[in-house]
C-alpha cells in the first residue's frame, strides 16, 4: 500500500503555517487551550477558522440521527483541520473534540490563512497536496469498510498505523509500532465495539500474528502480507 489512509502525511503543518513562527504576524493570532472531550466546534457551525494542534489530540467524526458518532480521524500534534473552510465552506459538516486533557490549538482566521496562503509557495503546494490526499483516504477507507471484515480491517489499519509511526527492529525482524492511540480509538476507526477490538486482538495474539502492548504494537514477521 503507497499511501496510508487513516492519517495526514508526514507533514508537520504547525512548523510551516503557525503565525507565532512568521514576524509580521505573531501577534495576529492566539492559542485555545482544551480539557479531554471539550468541543472545538459542532457541525452547522460557521466556518471561519482554521485549526493546528501544537499539543494533545483531536478527533474529527459525525453524529448520525440516531445519535451515533462516526469517527473519521483523530489529529495530533503538528496536524490541521477545519480546512474546507479555505475551500469555501460555509458551514461545518463534522465535528472536532479535545481527546486529552491539556489540547492546545492555534487558531487562524481564514482570511489570515488566506493571506498566509497566498504568501507561501511551500505551505500552498502542501495544503493541496493535502486535499487531494484525504479524498484519496476517505475512498479507500470506504473500500475497506464495505468489502472487508473486522478481522481484516484491523491488520489493515496496523498496516497503515506502521507507515506512520513504525520501525523494523534490527536483531528479530518484527514490526515495532509505537503509536500514541488507544485500543477504544483504534476500534473506532475500523468500526467495531470495545468487545469485538478485544476478541480481534486475542486472536491475533493466540495466532502469534502481534502482539499488543500500551502504546507498542509489535507485529511478528512475514506473519502479515500488505494489501493490493
Amino acid at each position: 500500500m503507497n499511501n496510508s489512509i487513516w492519517f495526514f502525511d508526514n507533514i508537520d503543518v504547525f512548523q510551516i503555517l503557525c503565525p507565532h513562527r512568521i514576524k509580521e504576524y505573531e501577534d495576529h493570532h492566539n492559542f485555545s487551550d482544551y480539557k479531554k472531550n471539550e468541543p472545538i466546534y459542532f457541525e452547522e457551525d460557521s466556518a471561519t477558522k482554521i485549526f493546528l494542534i501544537t499539543s494533545g489530540k483531536v478527533k474529527i467524526g459525525y453524529t448520525l440521527e440516531n445519535g451515533d458518532e462516526i469517527i473519521t480521524s483523530i489529529l495530533s500534534k503538528g496536524q490541521i483541520f477545519g480546512e474546507k473552510a479555505i475551500l469555501g465552506e460555509d458551514k461545518r459538516k463534522e465535528f472536532a473534540r479535545a481527546t486529552e486533557n491539556n489540547t492546545s490549538i492555534c487558531v487562524i482566521p481564514i482570511d489570515l490563512a488566506l493571506e498566509m496562503l497566498r504568501g507561501n509557495k511551500e505551505f500552498s503546494v502542501k495544503f493541496y497536496k493535502f486535499i487531494g490526499f484525504k479524498f484519496k483516504k476517505l475512498e479507500r477507507r470506504l473500500q475497506i469498510m464495505l468489502f472487508k471484515d473486522a478481522k481484516t480491517r484491523l491488520l489493515e489499519f496496523l498496516i497503515d498505523l506502521s507507515e506512520e509511526y513504525g520501525y523494523t527492529n534490527q536483531i528479530t525482524g518484527d514490526l515495532v509500532i509505537k503509536h500514541p492511540f488507544t485500543q477504544k480509538e483504534i476500534g473506532t476507526f475500523i468500526g467495531v465495539s470495545r468487545p469485538t477490538m478485544n476478541i480481534l486482538l486475542n486472536e491475533l495474539q493466540q495466532d502469534q500474528i502481534i502482539l499488543f502492548e500500551r502504546n507498542q504494537i509489535i507485529m511478528y514477521k512475514n506473519k502479515v502480507k500488505l494489501s493490493n
